[in-house]
C-alpha cells in the first residue's frame, strides 16, 4: 500500500478499531495503491493480499488487480479468480481450496472455494465499524477519492490532471429538444464525476455555429423573421423559421429532383434491363426484342432534350440552396453585413441555451465553436496531411482516402470542398490541436452521438497518421458514443421536419403533472417552502433517470408516462427515498454529534441491516468502476439496489415477533438502538444524495 498525506484521523481509527481485533494495523504493499481512509472496502483488501501472498507467492499488485467487487452479495464482498493471479504448476481450482483453507483472519468469516473462484465475506461486525463512521465522517466527501486526479495519486500537493469533456454542442438557432439532452447531461454527468476524483475539468461546448446552414436561416429570417419573437425566445422562433424555410427550399427542389427522376426513366427506356441468370437446370430464355422505330426513337431523344432544357432552366434560377452557399461564402470572407447577421442569431441562442443549462444544473467554462477555429490553423493542418501524403485532389475537391493508409473500412471523406471552404472535419483537426496549444490538457473526451461514430474514427485515424505533434493530442482523446432519443413512438426526430420534442417544453409537462401529484397530499404540500422548485427539481430527477437507465450505446423513446411514475426504478423512486430518509431524520429528533459514537452491535441482528452496510461499503468501489466506464447506468444501478435494501429494512421483523419491525426509529425499544438506527439511516442517505448529485439530479427533502 503506497503511503499518502491523506485524512490521518481516519488512519488512526482504523488502526485502533484493528489492533481491538488484536491485528497489529494495516498490511503495507507499496506497489498497491489502497486509500482505506477513504474506502472501507481496502482495509480488507489489505489484509486479503497480505494472506493470499503469503499462502501462494503471487504478487501483490497481481492481486489487487484480480480481486473484484460482485454485483450480487450473495457471491461475496470480493471475489478472488485464481487464475488471474496467473501462477504455475498447480491447477486453479486446487489453489483455491488451499487459499480457503489456509486463511485466517478476524476481519472475515471462513473464505469459500467456488472452483476456481475464492469467495470472501466480510465479518459485519468490523464492516459496520469501518464504513459508518467513514461515511459519517466524509459526509458528502464519502466515495470520493480527490487523490486519483492528481500526477502523483500518492501526494495531495502534487499538480491536478487536466481533462476537457466537450459535449452538448447544438447548432445555434436550433430548438433544443429531447434528443440534445443525453449529449448534455451525460457530459455534465462526467465533469461531475472527474471533478470529483480531483480532476480539474473544464466543460466545453462546442457549438454548430458555421456553415451554409446559416445562409439559409439569413433567407428564412429576411422572409419569416420577426424581432420582437427574436428577442422574447430566440431559439424557438429561429427555429419555427429554419422549418419554415426548409419547407419552401423542398417545394423548389422538388420539380428539380422529379424532372431528373422522369430524365432516368426515359433514358432507362432506350437501354432495357439484361434478362435474369437462369437458375440451374434452366434453359435461358431469349432476350426479347426491343424494336425502335427511327421515329420512336427520335421522339425520345427530343423528349429527353426538352426535359434536360427544362433542368438547366430551373438550375440557374436563383435558389434558397445556392443563396445559402453564396451568404456563406460572404462569411467566410468576413464581410460585415453577413457577420452581423450570424452574430446575433448566435449571442441570441446562447443567451437561451444558458437559461436551459441552468435548470438542468449544467454550466460550461468554455462556449466555442466551428466559427472560432483559426483559418491559419485549418491552412497549417492542411498543409501537414498533404505533406505527408494523406490528402488528394479528387475532382476539384480535396479528399483522404483511408483505404490507401490500410482503413479501407473507413472509406473516403472529404476535407476541403471545390469552392475552397473547408468542412468541419478540417476544423475539427485544427480545433484539437488549439486545444491543447490553450490547456495542455490530459484528457479530452467527446461526447458524440453515434450517428457520427463514422466521422469520428475518420477524424481520430487521421491525427494519428498526421504524426506529432498530432497524433500525440490524439493519443489523449477519446470518444464516448451513445445511442438517440427518439419520440414515443420510435421515430427519430428532425429538426428540418419539425418533428422534434421540445425539452422546455417536455420539462414544464413533467413539472406540471409532478406539481399535481404533489398538491394530493395537502398535509405534506404546506410544508414544502417552494412547491414550484420542488416539482421543477421532480421533473428534471424524472428525465435524467429514464436517460441514465441504460447503457449509453442504447438508444431508448422518450416516454413521459413511465418515467414521472413512482414505482420501479425511476427518478421520482429516488427522490421519495431520499425525502422519506430526511422525514425520519427530522423526527427522530437524534442530533448528528451522537451518531459517531452509536452501539453499531444493536444493528446487526436483523440480516436486512447487515444487507445495507454492505451495500454502503461498496459505494467507492461504484465510483472507481465508474471512472473506467464512463457508464451513468453504474452509479444509477447501485442507487436502485441501495434503495432496494433500505426499503427492506423498513419491514425487516423481529424473528422472536413477526408484528414488531426491528430496524423502525419509532418503535426501537431504547434509545441506544434509535441511535444506532439513525447512525446507519443517516449514512444511507448520505450515499444516496452523493449519488443523485453526481448523476446531476438534486435531492429534495420534502415532496
Amino acid at each position: 500500500m503506497a503511503h499518502t498525506n491523506g485524512d490521518s484521523s481516519q488512519l488512526q481509527h482504523i488502526t485502533s478499531q484493528l489492533q481491538k481485533l488484536g491485528l497489529p494495523g494495516l498490511p503495507s504493499h507499496p506497489d498497491v495503491l489502497l486509500y482505506p481512509q477513504n474506502n472501507p472496502v481496502d482495509v480488507y483488501r489489505a489484509h486479503i493480499i497480505q494472506q493470499v501472498q503469503e499462502i501462494t507467492g503471487a504478487e501483490p499488485k497481481v492481486i489487487d488487480s484480480a480481486l473484484a467487487w460482485t454485483l450480487d452479495l450473495k457471491h461475496g464482498d470480493l471475489v478472488l479468480p485464481v487464475p488471474a493471479l496467473r501462477l504455475k504448476g498447480k491447477k486453479p481450482d486446487e489453489t483455491a481450496k488451499e487459499i480457503a483453507e489456509k486463511f485466517e483472519s478476524p476481519l472475515l468469516a471462513k473464505p469459500t472455494a467456488d472452483k476456481t473462484f475464492v469467495r470472501f465475506f466480510f465479518e459485519p461486525g468490523s464492516l459496520a465499524g469501518f464504513t459508518l463512521p467513514t461515511i459519517l465522517s466524509k459526509k458528502d466527501g464519502y466515495g470520493f477519492n480527490s487523490l486519483l486526479g492528481r500526477k502523483d495519486p500518492t501526494d495531495s500537493s502534487s499538480p491536478q490532471k487536466l481533462v476537457i469533456v466537450e459535449y452538448s454542442s447544438p447548432n445555434i438557432a436550433k430548438e433544443f429538444h429531447t434528443g440534445h439532452l443525453r449529449s448534455t447531461i451525460i457530459g455534465g454527468f462526467l465533469v461531475k464525476l472527474y471533478e470529483r476524483a480531483g480532476w480539474k475539468a473544464l466543460s466545453m461546448n462546442y457549438l454548430g455555429d458555421w456553415g451554409k446552414q446559416y445562409g439559409v436561416l439569413s433567407q428564412g429570417f429576411d422572409k419569416y423573421g420577426n424581432e420582437e419573437s427574436l428577442k422574447t425566445d430566440a431559439v424557438k422562433h429561429l427555429n419555427e423559421v429554419y422549418v419554415k424555410i426548409n419547407q419552401d427550399n423542398y417545394a423548389e427542389q422538388k420539380p428539380v429532383v422529379e424532372l431528373k427522376a422522369k430524365i432516368d426513366e426515359l433514358k432507362k427506356l432506350k437501354t432495357p434491363p439484361k434478362p435474369k441468370k437462369p437458375a440451374k437446370g434452366e434453359q435461358p430464355k431469349p432476350e426479347p426484342e426491343h424494336v425502335w422505330t427511327d421515329g420512336q426513337e427520335a421522339e425520345l431523344d427530343d423528349t429527353v432534350k426538352q426535359l434536360q432544357a427544362k433542368l438547366k432552366e430551373l438550375e440557374a434560377l436563383p435558389s434558397i440552396d445556392e443563396k445559402a452557399r453564396q451568404f456563406f461564402r460572404r462569411m467566410v470572407d468576413g464581410e460585415p453585413e453577413a457577420i452581423a447577421n450570424w452574430q446575433r442569431f448566435r449571442d441570441y441562442s446562447i443567451e437561451r441555451y444558458k437559461d436551459m443549462y441552468a435548470r438542468l444544473n449544467i454550466f460550461f467554462d468554455d462556449y466555442s465553436g466551428e466559427s472560432t477555429v483559426k483559418e491559419a490553423d485549418m491552412e497549417a493542418a492542411a498543409k501537414v496531411m498533404e505533406t505527408r501524403g494523406l490528402s488528394e485532389e479528387s475532382e476539384g475537391a480535396i479528399v483522404v482516402d483511408f483505404a490507401k493508409h490500410g482503413k479501407p473500412k473507413l472509406g473516403k471523406t472529404l476535407v476541403k470542398k471545390r469552392d475552397g471552404t473547408s468542412l468541419y472535419l478540417t476544423r475539427d483537426i485544427a480545433a484539437n490541436k488549439e486545444r491543447d496549444d490553450k490547456y495542455h490538457f490530459d484528457k479530452m473526451i467527446y461526447v458524440i452521438a453515434s450517428q457520427q461514430d463514422t466521422h469520428v474514427a475518420q477524424f481520430f485515424e487521421i491525427l494519428r497518421l498526421m504524426s506529432p505533434p498530432y497524433s500525440d493530442i490524439v493519443a489523449k482523446c477519446q470518444h464516448l458514443s451513445f445511442g438517440l432519443v427518439k419520440d414515443p413512438k420510435g421515430q427519430t426526430m428532425s429538426t428540418r421536419k419539425g418533428t422534434v420534442i421540445s425539452l422546455a417544453d417536455s420539462l414544464d409537462d413533467v413539472h406540471n403533472y409532478m406539481h399535481e401529484v404533489m398538491k394530493k397530499n395537502a398535509d405534506k404540500y404546506a410544508q414544502i417552502e417552494d412547491p414550484e422548485a420542488t416539482a421543477d427539481l421532480l421533473g428534471i430527477s424524472a428525465i435524467m433517470v429514464q436517460d441514465f437507465s441504460g447503457k449509453m450505446v442504447n438508444g431508448y423513446n422518450f416516454d413521459m408516462e413511465r418515467m414521472t411514475s413512482f414505482e420501479g426504478d425511476t427518478g421520482p423512486y429516488l427522490q421519495y427515498a431520499h425525502a422519506r430518509l430526511c422525514s425520519m431524520k427530522r423526527r427522530s429528533e437524534i442530533p448528528d454529534s451522537e451518531l459517531p459514537s452509536a452501539d453499531l452491535s444493536l444493528i446487526l441482528g436483523a440480516k436486512e441491516g447487515i444487507e445495507l452496510i454492505r451495500t454502503l461499503a461498496q459505494w467507492p468501489d461504484v465510483v472507481l468502476n465508474t471512472l473506467k466506464t464512463h457508464e451513468p447506468v453504474t452509479v444509477l444501478t447501485y442507487l436502485f439496489k441501495m434503495s432496494k435494501a433500505l426499503s427492506s429494512c423498513y419491514d425487516a421483523k423481529d424473528t422472536a415477533n413477526k408484528n414488531a419491525k426491528t430496524m423502525s426509529v419509532v418503535y426501537a425499544e431504547s434509545r441506544e438502538k434509535k441511535v444506532a438506527l439513525m447512525a446507519l439511516y443517516e449514512s444511507a442517505r448520505l450515499v444516496l444524495a452523493n449519488g443523485m448529485k453526481l448523476l446531476g439530479l438534486t435531492p429534495v427533502e420534502r415532496m
